[in-house]
């Protein structure tokens, strides 16, 4: 890898390092969600030092140019980051789901008790 491209890497990865720091301390991003993009950055920095682990990762998939390989790895880690924000969303979506149905349930049973005391005053 040319030094000017390991330069460019270890800035990326420096970069979204502290980031992802700023914005948890910033509380703008959850740490459930931070370790995600801070293994991003470290696989950044590491291709960027290590650059026989994208050679050697290279030659085990079967791709020619180590490029190639460093952007099937990064829609590899897009796709799964796709699908676990899918599987995020699909549980909130049931958590709001079932938060209006039992909002609507008390709501009703309020309205319920009202006219009940309604109909109990004396006129």
């Amino acid at each position: 890898m040319p030094l000017r491209l390991k330069i460019f890497t270890v800035i990326i990865g420096l970069t979204i390092f502290l980031g992802i720091i700023e914005l948890v301390r910033r509380r703008k991003l959850r740490e459930e969600y931070s370790f995600i993009w801070l293994m991003a950055g470290f696989a950044f920095i590491l291709i960027a030092v290590q650059s026989d682990v994208l050679d050697y990762l290279s030659g085990l998939i079967g791709i020619a140019l180590p490029v190639n390989t460093l952007f099937f790895v990064a829609l590899v880690f897009i796709v799964l980051l796709c699908l676990y924000f899918s599987l995020r969303i699909s549980a909130l979506t049931t958590q709001v789901k079932n938060l209006a149905q039992q909002i609507a349930l008390l709501q009703a049973k309020e309205e319920g008790n009202n006219s009940l005391s309604d109909r109990n005053t004396p006129q």
